[in-house]
């Protein structure tokens, strides 16, 4: 039973970076359309931010959350620079999370955090472990 275990183990590890890849596409994908949104209609997004939310410098803000989301998908997708750009992201998941989804509890079904806070997760792995051997960050190490 404990070599079934041990050669399962390894053949696990084996895919450590393909799931850093799949994690890091399916955030890219996960960002794209709101960045895409935002930068649709930044005024829109600035005056929601100010009225809707009470956000200051809304459009400060604004452009800020839509670059970040932006700069994020590029990043995400090259593997380039994932530990860096993931914090920022991060920080973007907490200001959605606290100003727009709290209130509405968990589920995602009622706009609650529960898709946020999953983003966070995964972007918070991406910062500890890297985008993993399938990104730009590795090639460019060696």
């Amino acid at each position: 039973m404990y070599s079934l275990l041990k050669k399962m183990e390894t053949l696990l590890d084996k895919g450590q970076d393909f799931s850093l890849l799949f994690l890091r596409l399916i955030l890219a994908y996960g960002f794209y359309s709101p960045a895409m949104n935002k930068w649709a209609d930044i005024g829109a997004v600035a005056t929601w931010f100010e009225q809707g939310l009470g956000i200051p410098f809304p459009l400060l803000n604004a452009y800020l959350a839509a670059s970040t989301e932006m700069a994020g998908v590029v990043l995400l997708v090259l593997g380039l620079g994932v530990r860096f750009i993931a914090l920022p992201m991060m920080v973007v998941m907490v200001v959605a999370i606290t100003v727009v989804h709290l209130a509405n509890g968990f589920s995602s079904g009622d706009n609650g955090f529960e898709i946020p806070l999953y983003y966070l997760l995964m972007l918070f792995t991406l910062a500890v472990y890297g985008g993993g051997k399938f990104g730009l960050d590795n090639f460019l190490k060696k």
